[in-house]
C-alpha cells in the first residue's frame, strides 16, 4: 500500500484545497462565511476520505463518500461562479483540475475493484 501523500490523486485535491482556500480569502463577506466556509470544509474532507481509502480494508465505502463530497465541492464552486464569486477563468482552471482529480478517482476504483 502507498503512502496516500504519494497518490497523484492526492496531490491534485491537495492543490485543490489550497486554490480554495485561496478563493475564499478573496470572497465577498456575504458568501465568505456562508458558501466559502462550506466549501472549504467539504475540500478538507475531499482530503480525509483519500487517506481512509488508502488505509481501509473495504474501501467501497470510501470511495462513495469521497464522491458524494467531490459532487459538493462541485456544486459549491458552480454556486460560487454563478454569484459572481470568482473569474470565468477561475473557475475553468478550477473545472481542470476537478476533471482531472475525477478521473484520478474513478481510475483508482475500477483498479480496486477489478482486483476483488
Amino acid at each position: 500500500m502507498a503512502r496516500y501523500e504519494t497518490l497523484p490523486v492526492y496531490g491534485k485535491t491537495y492543490d485543490l484545497t489550497i486554490k480554495i482556500y485561496e478563493l475564499c480569502s478573496n470572497l465577498s463577506n456575504d458568501l465568505k462565511y456562508s458558501l466559502g466556509e462550506s466549501l472549504k470544509r467539504d475540500s478538507l474532507l475531499l482530503l480525509r476520505e483519500i487517506y481512509r481509502i488508502n488505509r481501509s480494508e473495504d474501501k467501497s465505502k470510501f470511495f462513495e463518500r469521497f464522491l458524494d463530497h467531490f459532487e459538493l465541492v462541485k456544486l459549491e464552486i458552480r454556486l460560487c461562479f454563478d454569484m459572481k464569486g470568482i473569474t470565468n477563468k477561475k473557475h475553468a482552471e478550477l473545472s481542470l483540475l476537478m476533471d482531472e482529480i475525477g478521473k484520478q478517482i474513478n481510475g483508482w476504483r475500477r483498479k480496486i475493484e477489478s482486483n476483488n
